[in-house]
Order: structure tokens, then C-alpha cells, then sequence
């Protein structure tokens, strides 16, 4: 064996004592953790594999959604998984476990900074769990998710976000459209306004908000929606239009 070939056998190791899985073929999770910026990337990089993981990803957390939130509406479970798959939740595990310090890219993604980087690491993550899934399979996938996704997707506030966020996305799955806000009054006076914001979805009943600035009131006609849809449970006692 080489010097560079035990090179990368170590660091193999590493993060497969991170990851919590031992590999049969290597060379799979070397491909997971390689960009396609980087010149040496004669075993691939990692784009399909992220193709690959991110159904994976989808499946499993859609499945223990379904089973543990058996009173769910389609609504609130599809709020839910978009949370838990989307790509700030995959960069938030790979932070947890460090795989910035393995990911081999060009010279030029070294200096991503902020969200494109994230993003970069929100794909490996996808990767991974492909690269598990082909190694030992969907058995050994499903554990390393539910290592790092159980305790978030049971979370009491993991169906609550942004309500503006939320009801984009449920919008977005339920009919395909973008809510439109729109002031349709502005009262009191300007040290003391209130603004009243009337949202519509192509497709569904218009909800409003009143609140003292334009944005919470976005917020309050969002929130009257999934309330109203059963997207988001309304506290008992109260009422929206």
C-alpha cells in the first residue's frame, strides 16, 4: 500500500467511526465525499449519488412521520418532511459531524462561504446516505438517518416554522402556486399602525392578518390559513376568517 493510499485509508476510518458504518467498498464513500470541482475525481463525484440519497432521505423520514404522528394531517406531514429534508437541515448534520473537514473540492469551492458552502455540505450528507444505501442496504441507510433525524422529526415545534415559509410550501405541493400578500388597510397613527394584509392562493379561501407592522401581519394571515387547513392545529378558542 502507498503512502497516499494509507493516507486515505486513514481518513476512511475516521469518518466512518463518525458516521457509525464500515464500509465493504470504500471507494463508495470517498465518491460521496468527492466534488466535482476537484481534478482528481477518477472514481466520480458525488452528484448522483446526492440524486440517489435524497429519495432515500425523503422515504425514510416520510415513514417515521407516518408512524409517529398517526392524527397528522397530509397538510402538517408534508410541512414536516420539507423541513427535515431540506438542505438546511442536511448542513446542520453534517456540521454535527464535522464532514467539512473530509470533502474534497477545487481550489475554487474552497472559498464558498455562507450558503453555497452549505449547500455543499447538504449535498454530501444526500451522498452519504446513498452511498450506505448501496453498500449495505436501506436497513443500514435507515439507521444512520434516524441517528441524526428522529429527534429532530419528533420535535414539538418541528412542524413550526415560519409561518410565511410553511404556507409557501403548502401551497406550492397542495396547488402549485406562490401566496400573494397585499395591504388592504393601514390604520392608527404612525407611531401606533395597523396594518391589515389579505393573502390568496389560486385555489383557496383568502385569509387576513392584523398586526402593527405589515410583516407580522403577513405572518398572522398566514398563520390564519394552515390553521384553517389543518396544516397547523388552531389553539382551542380561537377563530379566523
Amino acid at each position: 500500500m502507498s503512502r497516499a493510499q494509507r493516507k486515505q485509508a486513514e481518513v476512511n476510518a475516521r469518518v466512518e467511526e463518525r458516521i457509525g458504518h464500515r464500509f465493504a467498498r470504500p471507494e463508495r464513500l470517498e465518491r460521496a465525499l468527492t466534488h466535482s470541482s476537484t481534478r482528481a475525481n477518477l472514481g466520480g463525484n458525488y452528484e448522483r449519488l446526492e440524486f440517489l440519497g435524497d429519495r432515500v432521505l425523503g422515504l425514510c423520514v416520510a415513514e417515521l412521520l407516518f408512524g409517529h404522528f398517526g392524527t397528522a394531517s397530509e397538510g402538517e406531514l408534508s410541512v414536516r418532511l420539507n423541513q427535515l429534508v431540506s438542505a438546511q437541515t442536511c448542513s446542520e448534520v453534517a456540521d454535527e459531524l464535522n464532514l467539512h473537514e473530509f470533502i474534497r473540492t477545487g481550489a475554487d469551492v474552497k472559498k464558498l462561504t455562507g450558503k453555497r458552502m452549505a449547500n455543499v455540505r447538504a449535498d454530501v450528507v444526500e451522498s452519504l446516505i446513498a452511498a450506505i444505501y448501496l453498500d449495505a442496504g436501506l436497513e443500514a441507510a435507515r439507521a444512520f438517518i434516524l441517528r441524526h433525524w428522529k429527534s429532530r422529526a419528533l420535535a414539538e415545534d418541528a412542524a413550526r416554522r415560519d409561518a410565511k415559509t410553511e404556507l409557501q410550501e403548502w401551497a406550492h405541493a397542495r396547488f402549485g402556486v406562490t401566496p400573494v400578500y397585499r395591504v388592504a388597510d393601514r390604520e392608527g397613527p404612525d407611531h401606533e399602525p395597523v396594518f391589515t394584509v389579505i393573502v390568496e392562493i389560486a385555489g383557496a379561501k383568502p385569509a387576513r392578518g392584523e398586526s402593527s407592522s405589515k410583516r407580522a401581519a403577513e405572518q398572522a394571515a398566514a398563520t390564519a390559513i394552515l390553521e384553517r387547513e389543518g396544516v397547523w392545529q388552531r389553539p382551542t378558542g380561537q377563530d379566523h376568517d
